[in-house]
C-alpha cells in the first residue's frame, strides 16, 4: 500500500471521529461564537458615561455653564452635589467614580488674573479607569475655558496647542482591539487544547499503540493527525473572522490572504503544542489542564491581547518570546486595523515558524523513541 493511500486512510478515520464527536464541533464553533459574543458585547475597556459628582457650593450662572460642558459630554454622567462630604459619601458608596469641586468664590475667582482652581477627587482603586476620567475632567476643562473665553470676544491662548490625531483606531473603540486579540485567544483553544486531549484520549482507549503497529510511519501519524484539526481550526478561524467583520465591524485594512496565510502559520504551532503536550500527559484530564496552563494562561496575559508587553518588567518581556500568540497578535491587530505592514508582519511569522517547527521537531522525535 503507497503512503498516499495510508495517509488518506488515516486522514479519512480521523474525519469520521470528528464528526462522531459533538465535543469537537463545539470547542471549534460553539466556542468561539460563546467567547466572541462575551467579549465583544460584555467586555469594554472604553470609559464612557462615568459617574461622576459635581459640587457647586455657590450656584451661579458661571457654575451652571461649566456643568453643563460635563452635561453635554457622553464620557460623563454628572450629577450635582451640594456639599463636598454628601459627594464623597457617594464615592465610598461607589455611586461616583470622581468628584469636581466649584468652591463657593468660584466665580469671583474666575475674573481675577490668576484664575480659579477648581478640585478633583478621583477614585483611584482602578488606576487605568483613574486616569481616564483625570484625562477627561481635564480636556473638558480646557474646552469650557475656551469656549468661555469666546464668548466674551477675549482670546484663549494655551501653552501649548495640542492637535490630536489618532490612528489606525480613529473611533478608540475597545472593540476594535479585543475582537482581533480574541481570534489568537480562539485558535490557541481549537489547536492546542483540542488536539492535546483528543491524542490523550487516543491513548487512553489503547487505540494510539494499535496505530503504531501499522506500516504508518511516525510522519504520516503526525500528518494524519494534525490534517483533520486544521480543517476544523480553518472553519473556527473563518467564524471568528466573519463575526468580527459583520457583527462587531471591525474594520479589515490589509488583505485576507495575509490574514489567511498567517492565521494557518499560527495554527499549525498551535497543533504542535498539542501533539506536543500529548506526549507529555496520556491523561484527557492531565491534557486538558496542561494545555490551558502552558498555552490558553499565557496566550491570554503575555501576548498583549489585554496587557501591553512594553508596560512589563524586563524579564517577563523576554518570557513572552517564547508565546506563540504574542506573534499572532501583533500580525491580527496589524492587518485588521493598520493593513499589510510587512515589517511587522514578517518578523512575526518567522517567529511562528521557528516555533511550529520545535513543537513538531520535538514531537516527532518524542514519538520516534516511543516506538522503538
Amino acid at each position: 500500500m503507497s503512503s498516499y493511500m495510508r495517509l488518506r486512510g488515516l486522514v479519512r478515520k480521523e474525519f469520521f471521529q470528528i464528526v462522531r464527536d459533538p465535543s469537537s464541533i463545539a470547542i471549534a464553533f460553539l466556542m468561539p461564537m460563546f467567547l466572541l459574543l462575551l467579549f465583544g458585547y460584555g467586555v469594554s475597556l472604553d470609559s464612557e458615561h462615568v459617574p461622576l459628582a459635581i459640587v457647586i457650593e455657590q450656584p451661579g450662572a458661571d457654575t451652571s455653564d461649566f456643568a453643563s460642558a460635563f452635561h453635554q459630554s457622553r464620557y460623563f454622567n454628572p450629577a450635582i452635589y451640594p456639599d463636598t462630604h454628601s459627594a464623597e459619601q457617594a464615592m465610598l458608596a461607589g455611586d461616583v467614580n470622581a468628584v469636581v469641586v466649584l468652591r463657593r468664590d468660584f466665580a469671583k475667582r474666575l475674573r481675577d488674573q490668576e484664575g480659579a482652581p477648581i478640585q478633583l477627587i478621583v477614585n483611584g482603586v482602578d488606576a487605568n479607569t483613574a486616569r481616564i476620567v483625570s484625562g477627561y475632567v481635564q480636556g473638558a476643562w480646557g474646552k469650557w475655558l475656551e469656549r468661555y473665553a469666546q464668548q466674551r470676544g477675549q482670546k484663549f491662548e494655551a501653552p501649548v496647542q495640542m492637535e490630536q490625531r489618532v490612528w489606525f483606531n480613529s473611533e478608540l473603540r475597545s472593540r476594535n482591539f479585543l475582537v482581533p486579540g480574541l481570534v489568537a485567544m480562539i485558535m490557541t483553544l481549537i489547536g492546542a487544547l483540542l488536539t492535546a486531549m483528543v491524542m490523550a484520549r487516543e491513548w487512553e482507549r489503547g487505540t494510539m499503540e494499535a496505530l503504531m503497529v501499522t506500516p504508518l510511519s511516525m510522519r504520516e501519524v503526525i500528518v494524519g493527525k494534525l490534517f483533520p484539526y486544521f480543517v476544523l481550526g480553518m472553519g473556527g478561524l473563518a467564524l471568528s473572522v466573519s463575526m468580527a467583520l459583520f457583527l462587531f465591524d471591525v474594520p479589515l485594512r490589509g488583505s485576507l490572504w495575509v490574514l489567511v496565510a498567517t492565521s494557518a502559520l499560527f495554527l499549525v504551532t498551535a497543533l504542535g503544542m498539542g501533539l506536543f503536550i500529548s506526549t507529555i500527559a496520556r491523561s484527557q484530564f492531565v491534557a486538558g489542564q496542561l494545555a490551558l496552563v502552558a498555552t490558553f494562561l499565557p496566550a491570554f496575559l503575555l501576548s498583549g491581547f489585554i496587557f501591553d508587553i512594553g508596560s512589563m518588567p524586563q524579564v517577563v518581556q523576554w518570557i513572552t518570546h517564547i508565546v506563540a500568540a504574542r506573534y499572532y497578535v501583533a500580525i491580527l491587530q496589524t492587518v485588521f486595523l493598520a493593513g499589510d505592514v510587512w515589517s511587522v508582519i514578517l518578523p512575526n511569522a518567522f517567529g511562528l515558524l521557528v516555533l511550529a517547527t520545535i513543537f513538531l521537531g520535538v514531537t516527532w522525535k518524542k514519538s520516534r523513541k516511543r516506538l522503538e
